[in-house]
This record gives C-alpha cells, structure tokens and sequence, in this order.
C-alpha cells in the first residue's frame, strides 16, 4: 500500500496484520481519487474507520486541508502513527482513538466536506454512521459521503431512507463505493 499522488507521492504505508482490517486497494483508491479529485483542495475531511490510514493520509498528500482520522484499535493508532510520521504530513492530521459512533456525536455541529465509511464488513455500523452524519447535518453544501462495502444489496436496503442522497455507486469485484450528497 503506498500513497498514489501528492507531496507524499510514492511512500509506502505500513499496514495492520490479520484479518480483521482490509486497506483500501491501490486501484480502487486510485478510481476513488479520480472521480473526486476536483472536491479534495482545502476540504475538510472525516475518515471514520482509518485502519491504517491509507485513504485519510492521501487526501491529506493530495491537499485537503484538515483530516480526522479515527480508529477504536490501538493497533491501528500505532500503524497511523507511524504513517503520519514517514509522509510528514502531521499539520494536517488530526488522529483519535475512539469509538466511531461517540466520534461522530462529539462532532455534531462540524460540517465535512467528504466523510470517507468503511467498516468492518458484515456490521452495521454504514447505516449508524449514514444516519448520525445526515441527521446531525454533518456534511457542508456541497459535501460528499463515501461508503466502501462488499455487500450493496443490504447496506442499500438499510439505508433506503437516504436513496435520494446516493448519486453514484462503482463496482470494483466484490468491493462498491456508494456516493452520496447533502440533497
């Protein structure tokens, strides 16, 4: 795993061992940033389930100006925290070892211009998120929210209340990204 462009460009990414985490791939990354390349400069991003920060640590290379990055493992803060340190990108990072859902209620009255949701697979932790992030107003005008799943049909259904939200989803094999706007 490595950071694709930016002023980190080319720095490879320590990465959790097991199975209990899953980074982002290179490819599927590298579509993401493209679709939305033109949202990254000087936004203000939310990378709910970091891992090992992969995803957070390339908007932060590509520009964006503040990200959280946020991981209830220790392990994954520890990985983080030596992936900040080899891309130098600390003044952008902001790490926190905490439970998503706690998170997201402490900042109920931030406003993000992307949230990046990918947890563990075969929770549903997409739909707590979804829910707290619209209902709490979490997202600027413009804003966008991205959901990295292997199961579409069932994140779909319950999330079926926030439909008119989705304007994109991209099929990578078994892995979707599901795009979502303000309204």
């Amino acid at each position: 795993m490595r950071i694709i462009s930016g002023t980190a460009k080319g720095a490879k990414l320590y990465t959790l061992e097991g199975i209990d985490t899953r980074p982002t791939l290179d490819r599927i990354k590298e579509s993401l940033f493209n679709i939305i390349k033109n949202e990254i400069l000087d936004s203000y991003v939310l990378d709910l389930f970091a891992g090992s920060g992969g995803v957070g640590l390339e908007f932060a290379s590509r520009g964006a100006k503040k990200v959280i990055l946020c991981d209830n493992s220790k392990e994954a803060i520890k990985i983080i925290n030596k992936n900040i340190e080899k891309t130098k990108l600390e003044e952008k990072i902001d790490l926190k070892q905490i439970n998503s859902q706690r998170l997201l209620d402490n900042l109920k009255n931030e406003k993000f211009n992307i949230i990046f949701i990918d947890p563990p697979y075969n929770s549903d932790l997409i739909v707590k998120s979804v829910e707290k992030i619209f209902e709490n107003d979490m997202i600027s005008t413009e804003g966008i929210v991205i959901l990295e799943t292997d199961e579409e049909e069932r994140i779909l259904k319950q999330i079926k209340k926030y439909e008119k939200n989705i304007y994109d989803i991209r099929r990578y094999g078994r892995v979707k990204l599901i795009f979502m706007r303000k309204g």
